[in-house]
């Protein structure tokens, strides 16, 4: 096996010991297995922006906070320097979401440092030692997906407690660990109370879990977890490990929000129909 160039660069100044081999390649980055200091670690290796499928829209930039007014102009005019500030701030995004999901206890990898592209954290693990597989790759009986689907409401919530919301949570980015489901892949994570996208993706997070569980516990399929947390959320009333009913009813007189954000979501999905076909 080759051993990539910036990891060659960790190997040289002693931040890993051994590259072990290659666990995937996905669309944003590379995903390597490494020694550091005796311990079996994770080597995510961000791609470059014109080598990646994922883009850096809009909605999940939106309100991100730079170092100063020089970068935010670079940016704004996609100068050369801007796009290197903007891919920056890409990368470190998930470094930030990692540390401060960690800190609140969120089930994500814990990382332990970030060098010239490449993140180093935990490697996530099943319970023969393996590297854990995605959920999109297994199957589960009606029991174990009505509770790994509680299990990551609760994640949900306890991510936007800590001000984050995923924006791409889906089967596909979710690890199931001996102990349980792992939240992976965060670059794209937004601020809640900073952008104006947020009810949105959260809707869209837990809906990615309901249809995803539903498949095995079609029960799931009639709840409405997300528009429930996003009133709470709003409301000032949600924290951690709180009971939650799946139900959500409008008041009288009161914005129906999951239906607005349906209307929402159905223009949005137009729009961009619209732009690729002109395009």
């Amino acid at each position: 096996m080759k051993t990539p160039d910036r990891l060659q660069t960790l190997l040289a100044e002693g931040l890993i010991d051994t590259v072990l081999r290659q666990l995937k390649s996905g669309k944003e980055a590379d995903v390597y297995v490494v020694r550091c200091g005796g311990e079996t670690c994770a080597a995510k290796i961000y791609k470059e922006a014109n080598k990646r499928s994922f883009r850096q829209a809009v909605d999940y930039t939106e309100n991100r906070k730079v170092r100063n007014s020089r970068q935010a102009r670079a940016m704004a005019k996609r100068t050369t320097y801007g796009r290197q500030q903007q891919e920056a701030a890409w990368q470190s995004a998930e470094v930030d979401a990692l540390y401060r999901l960690a800190a609140a206890g969120v089930r994500v990898p814990r990382p332990s440092n970030f060098h010239d592209g490449v993140l180093l954290m935990e490697l996530v693990v099943d319970d023969q030692g393996d590297a854990a597989p995605r959920l999109n790759d297994l199957n589960f009986s009606q029991a174990d997906a009505l509770q790994h689907n509680a299990t990551l409401i609760g994640e949900v919530v306890r991510m936007l407690c800590a001000g984050v919301i995923h924006g791409d949570l889906s089967e596909f980015n979710i690890l199931l660990a001996a102990d349980g489901p792992v939240i992976i892949d965060l670059p794209q994570a937004v601020d809640a109370a900073g952008n104006s996208h947020a009810p949105r993706m959260l809707l869209r997070d837990v809906n990615n879990l309901r249809t995803f569980f539903g498949r095995y516990a079609p029960a799931l399929l009639a709840t409405q977890y997300g528009p429930e947390i996003w009133t709470l959320y709003t409301r000032g009333l949600l924290v951690p490990d709180m009971p939650l009913t799946g139900r959500y009813a409008p008041t009288p007189g009161a914005v129906d929000l999951s239906a607005l954000l349906r209307e929402i979501e159905d223009a949005r999905m137009e729009e961009a129909a619209r732009l690729q076909r002109m395009g």
